[in-house]
């Protein structure tokens, strides 16, 4: 059988008691500085956790502020759109109307040369017919009338001119 020895002869067991010495005067502040330790980085896990939070409720909030401003362009875009088409319509019948003002002023243009070409054609004629007139009636004069009758004939124009001359300025 082996001796016994008594425990304090063992070193097992001076480690023991020491380690428990140890503890027992220490552990206090370790367990306080170990806990501090914790804490604080349970306090900084909570303060970047916070930040998070507080960044992803930015994140969301300028999400917002754009899809809003996403929207009210798309409907500013939708109006502008809206705005143009009628815009378009106006000026294509503007368009049209001023075409067929036009087209009404080259017809009228072109019935007011038409007629003044037959005036034109028709006082032509009229001189023409009074020429071809005068000259038969010399003629005739010449070989018919004699110098008695013609007298006779130009006392009666001379007398009557007053009366032609007034009905003219009056028409």
């Amino acid at each position: 059988m082996e001796p016994h020895h008594s425990f304090f002869a063992e070193p097992r067991n001076w480690v023991a008691v020491a380690f428990v010495l140890f503890f027992v005067v220490f552990g206090k502040k370790l367990w306080a500085a170990l806990t501090g330790i914790l804490d604080r980085r349970a306090a900084t896990i909570r303060a970047e956790l916070d930040e998070a939070l507080r960044l992803r409720q930015e994140a969301e909030s300028m999400l917002r502020a754009a899809q809003a401003e996403r929207d009210q362009a798309l409907s500013e875009a939708r109006a502008l759109i809206e705005a143009s088409k009628v815009e378009a319509a106006r000026l294509a019948e503007a368009a049209r109307v001023e075409a067929e003002a036009a087209a009404r002023r080259r017809e009228h243009m072109a019935l007011d040369r038409i007629a003044a070409a037959e005036k034109a054609a028709v006082n032509d004629v009229r001189l023409a017919a009074a020429d071809v007139s005068a000259r038969a009636a010399e003629r005739v004069i010449v070989e018919t009338l004699s110098p008695e009758a013609d007298a006779k004939l130009t006392d009666q124009a001379i007398a009557a001119l007053p009366a032609a001359l007034s009905a003219r300025h009056a028409a």
